[in-house]
């Protein structure tokens, strides 16, 4: 039996799951609790991301689901309801799949998978990430914009709403590219919902927040995205992380994994653990990367598992009873 834990004692509750994977968590919060309802609206203030209703921060716990033109079957009720209820999510993504397959070609039934996700996660009073999921979003700026500006008329007014308007650029320029596209992309949210948090990525696999921070985006709600991969990414990135921090600024872990920058291996649990230290020394929010049954080491179910919602210890990978129990006890 497991004993009862007082986070944040992360290293104890680490070396916990990685001995077994417990049924039921030691720590478990109430998914019944208010959520937005309690926070309401994300503000930045400083290097902090606080409730607009409390003024508190707010660190929130959740999962991204998969590309969604790969994964779409995950983009439901049912598991946004699953999720809430069994891993106490408190906030979840919705990553549109661009390319390869994605909203370029198919714009309809990607938009709508989209909508039910978001449509969801207001239901159960959740934090949900509209994510433009592409590696070349300054090729595609007319869409985003055409796409977030109907996001943005459709759903600002709900204080759930985060937008990420570029999850990871590549090797380009900061200034000279995704700085540019995103002023044009924020500025067409905000002729539409002026209030809600964005979240912008930064070069090198939304790595580079050094470099963002430098030469900032002037608006009063913005964070700016961090994204890691546990088994690759430790002291190094976490210096840049904190160079950001230092000079005022607030960070966003929309996407993070338990294992190598590629999706696969064996979950680091030592790196997860300093991980997890900096992200609560820092009042940082964070979410998983994914739900899907993709054969992977960082997708939270078996690549047999084929449910919705329901899932049992054996049907979840080693990742995903580890991150189940992380999530539920944040």
């Amino acid at each position: 039996m497991f004993p009862r834990l007082r986070l944040p004692d992360l290293p104890a509750l680490l070396l916990l799951t990685s001995l077994a994977a417990p049924t039921s968590p030691a720590i478990a919060a109430d998914p019944t609790a208010p959520n937005v309802a309690h926070h309401g609206r994300l503000q930045v203030d400083g290097n902090r991301i606080v409730g607009a209703s409390t003024g508190e921060p707010v660190s929130l716990a959740g999962l991204s689901l998969f590309w969604s033109q790969w994964e779409g079957e995950f983009y439901n009720p049912e598991t946004v309801a699953w999720l809430k209820q069994d891993w106490h999510v408190t906030v979840i993504r919705s990553a549109l799949g661009i390319a390869h397959d994605g909203y370029l070609e198919n714009p309809a039934p990607e938009l709508a998978k989209i909508k039910t996700v978001i449509d969801a996660a207001l239901a159960q009073d959740l934090y949900v990430i509209i994510d433009w999921h592409d590696h070349k979003a300054e090729e595609h700026t007319a869409a985003a914009v055409a796409f977030f500006t109907d996001m943005a008329r459709t759903y600002g007014d709900h204080p759930n709403i985060i937008y990420e308007i570029y999850n990871e650029p590549l090797r380009v320029s900061w200034s000279k590219v995704v700085k540019p596209y995103a002023e044009e992309v924020i500025a067409a949210i905000r002729a539409h919902d002026p209030d809600n948090l964005i979240i912008v990525g930064t070069p090198y696999w939304s790595q580079r927040v050094d470099e963002a921070t430098a030469d900032p985006i002037d608006d009063p709600n913005l964070a700016y995205t961090l994204h890691f991969y546990a088994g690759t990414h430790k002291a190094e990135l976490r210096k840049r992380a904190q160079t950001a921090l230092d000079r005022g600024f607030a960070l966003f872990v929309s996407e993070w994994g338990t294992v190598d920058a590629n999706g696969d291996g064996e979950v680091d649990r030592k790196s997860v653990a300093a991980w997890m230290a900096f992200i609560r020394t820092h009042q940082l929010s964070h979410l998983n990367w994914s739900v899907a049954n993709k054969d992977e080491g960082s997708a939270i179910l078996r690549p047999e598992v084929d449910t919705l919602s329901g899932w049992t210890e054996a049907d979840l990978t080693p990742s995903g009873q580890f991150i189940r129990y992380l999530v539920r006890g944040w």
